[in-house]
């Protein structure tokens, strides 16, 4: 049974900086990209960053760009997003999930077959 855990999500100034870890089980991890999405209260999830098998390449919405950063250490099984220069529009519950397909990085939900349970980011202005 694939399982992916995340933590890391807190309350935090605008400003601030914060590091997502994801931890996956039951899958081999290498072979899958995974992404992190996320959801604010009233909208529709949407796809924040994505990273291939390898870590060689990566993926961002364009309201992260340049300010998160994904990353993966497949001897861990982890993947993490770091964020900084939060905004208080950045506040939403945070998910991984693995794609289900090991080639190229999907931008839409459907294509990712296992998800975490989501951690709480919280940006206050």
């Amino acid at each position: 049974q694939v399982q992916l855990v995340e933590s890391g999500g807190a309350l935090v100034q605008a400003g601030g900086s914060l590091r997502l870890s994801c931890a996956a089980s039951g899958r081999t991890f290498s072979i899958y990209c995974m992404g992190w999405f996320r959801q604010a209260p009233g909208k529709e999830r949407e796809f924040v960053a994505g990273i291939n098998r390898i870590g060689g390449s990566t993926d961002y919405a364009d309201s992260v760009k340049g300010r998160f950063t994904i990353s993966r250490d497949n001897a861990k099984n982890t993947v993490y997003l770091q964020m900084n220069s939060l905004k208080p529009e950045d506040t939403a519950v945070y998910y991984c999930a693995s794609d289900r397909s090991p080639v190229g990085i999907a931008r839409s939900a459907r294509e990712y077959d296992y998800w975490g349970q989501g951690t709480q980011v919280t940006v206050s202005s």
